[in-house]
C-alpha cells in the first residue's frame, strides 16, 4: 500500500491550491468580503466611501447548521457514544458540522493522550487534505497543519499514513513518528454532499450564493450614494442677472426660504427642481437579489429580511422550507457517515485493536428532528400512532416517537 501513497509533497501542494477557495467562502461567512468590482457610474471616491456588507451567505450557512444536532448512535456496540462524550461533544459536532458546510469538507484529527485514549480535533478544510477511498470514506494518506504562526506559516504538520503519524515542527530536522495499530490515517473527512466527481463534497456557500450576495452589495451602494440626492434634490435658477453676487450653494440647498429680487430693468429669474430620484429601483432590484438567493438556498424572502405575510403556523414554517429540510436530511446522512467513521478509528485506537468496518454495520447515527414540532403537530403524531398501533401492535414505542418528537419520554424511556 504504501507504493501507492502521493507523499507529503503532493499534499502540500494541494492544500496550497484549495485553501484561497476555503478562505474566500470564511471572509463570506464571517461578512469581511466586500464586492470589489468597479462601479461604472459612481466615481471612485464615492466607491472608497460606501462599502455594503450582508449576512446572507452566513444565515444560509447557520440556517442548515442550527437544524442539525446530532444525538448519538443506535446499536452502539462499541461505545463510539462514549467516546464522543469524552471530547466535549456539544463544541465537537457543531464545529464540525459548521466547517464542513463552509468549506465543503472538514478533518477530525485522532491522536492518542497520555493514557492512550482517543482526543478528537476539528480542523477546518483550509487546514488538513488527503487522499481519499472511494469504497470506505476514509483516507488512505492524509495531510494537516495543527499550528500556524502569527504570519500564518506552519509551524507544526502532520502526516497520517495507515498505522503510522509523522509530526514535522519547524525549525527541527527530525521528524516524530508515532505508530499506531489503526489500518487507517489517523485523520477523517466530514463531508457535505459528496458525489462521484467531487468527493470532498460541496460547499453550501455555492458561486451562485457568491454572485447573489454580490449583486444586492452593489445594489445597496448604488443605492447609498443616490440617497445623498435623494435627500436633497437638486435646484436651479434661470435668468439671474449677470451683475447678480454668486449664490452660496449650501445655504440655498438647505435654506426653506430664498429670497430672489428683480433687476433694474424689472426682470425676476425663474426657479425649478430637477425630478427627484426615487429609491423604488433600488428596492426592487435587492428584492430580486433577495428571491435569487433564497432560490438558491431553501430559504423564504422572511429569513432574509422580507416580511411577505403574518406570522405562519408550525405546519406552515415548515412547508415553506421544505427545500430546507430536504437537505438538512442528506446533511444527516453525509454528516452522520463520518462521524461513524470517526468513532470507528477512535475505537480501534482506543482498544488498541483492528476492528472491521463492516462490524458497524448495526450501529447507526442519530439526529434530532429538523423542525421541533409544535402542540398542535405533538397531537397529530399522538393520534397518528394511536392508530397505526391498533392495526399494527407495538409499531410506534418510545425509540421511533422519539425521532419524530425529539421529546425523551419521561423515566428515561427512548
Amino acid at each position: 500500500m504504501n507504493e501507492e501513497l502521493k507523499g507529503l509533497a503532493y499534499l502540500r501542494r494541494k492544500l496550497a491550491q484549495k485553501k484561497n477557495r476555503v478562505d474566500l467562502r470564511y471572509r463570506y461567512y464571517e461578512m469581511k468580503s466586500h464586492a470589489s468590482e468597479r462601479e461604472v457610474t459612481i466615481p471612485a471616491t464615492l466607491q472608497k466611501q460606501y462599502k455594503a456588507t450582508l449576512g446572507w451567505c452566513a444565515k444560509a450557512v447557520d440556517s442548515l447548521a442550527d437544524r442539525l444536532v446530532f444525538r448519538g448512535f443506535a446499536e452502539d456496540n462499541f461505545d463510539l457514544t462514549g467516546i464522543f462524550n469524552m471530547n466535549n461533544p456539544d463544541v465537537l459536532f457543531d464545529s464540525a458540522i459548521l466547517s464542513a458546510l463552509i468549506s465543503s469538507c472538514c478533518f477530525v484529527y485522532i491522536s492518542p493522550d497520555v493514557d492512550g485514549y482517543p482526543r478528537l480535533q476539528v480542523v477546518d478544510g483550509g487546514n488538513a487534505t488527503g487522499v481519499i477511498d472511494p469504497f470506505t470514506g476514509l483516507l488512505t494518506e492524509g495531510y494537516a497543519i495543527l499550528k500556524r504562526d502569527e504570519s500564518e506559516n506552519p509551524i507544526l504538520e502532520a502526516y497520517f499514513v495507515p498505522g503510522r503519524t509523522d509530526y514535522i515542527r519547524k525549525g527541527e530536522k527530525e521528524i516524530e513518528s508515532k505508530p499506531n495499530n489503526v489500518e487507517f490515517p489517523l485523520l477523517v473527512p466530514i463531508i457535505y454532499r459528496p458525489d462521484a466527481m467531487r468527493m470532498f463534497g460541496h460547499s453550501r456557500i455555492s458561486r451562485s450564493c457568491i454572485y447573489f450576495q454580490k449583486y444586492a452589495c452593489r445594489t445597496l451602494v448604488r443605492s447609498d450614494v443616490s440617497a445623498e440626492f435623494y435627500s436633497f434634490p437638486q435646484k436651479y435658477v434661470v435668468g439671474t442677472s449677470q451683475d447678480a453676487e454668486p449664490m452660496d450653494k449650501w445655504r440655498a440647498t438647505i435654506s426653506s426660504m430664498l429670497e430672489l429680487s428683480k433687476d433694474e430693468d424689472g426682470d425676476a429669474p425663474n426657479i425649478g427642481q430637477f425630478a427627484q430620484q426615487s429609491m423604488s429601483p433600488f428596492t426592487e432590484q435587492l428584492r430580486t437579489a433577495a428571491a435569487g438567493f433564497a432560490g438558491e438556498t431553501g430559504l423564504t424572502l422572511d429569513d432574509l429580511g422580507f416580511a411577505t405575510e403574518n406570522p405562519s403556523s408550525a405546519e406552515a414554517i415548515k412547508a415553506a422550507h421544505e427545500n430546507l429540510r430536504a437537505a438538512a436530511r442528506k446533511a444527516q446522512r453525509c454528516f452522520g457517515s463520518g462521524f461513524l467513521n470517526v468513532g470507528f478509528l477512535a475505537a480501534c485506537l482506543r482498544d488498541n485493536f483492528q476492528y472491521k468496518r463492516q462490524q458497524l454495520y448495526l450501529t447507526t447515527p442519530k439526529w434530532e428532528p429538523v423542525f421541533e414540532p409544535d402542540a398542535a403537530t405533538l397531537s397529530s403524531i399522538g393520534d397518528g400512532a394511536i392508530k397505526i398501533n391498533r392495526a399494527i401492535p407495538g409499531y410506534f414505542g418510545a425509540a421511533n416517537l422519539r425521532d419524530l418528537t425529539g421529546i425523551t419520554g419521561s423515566e428515561g424511556k427512548t
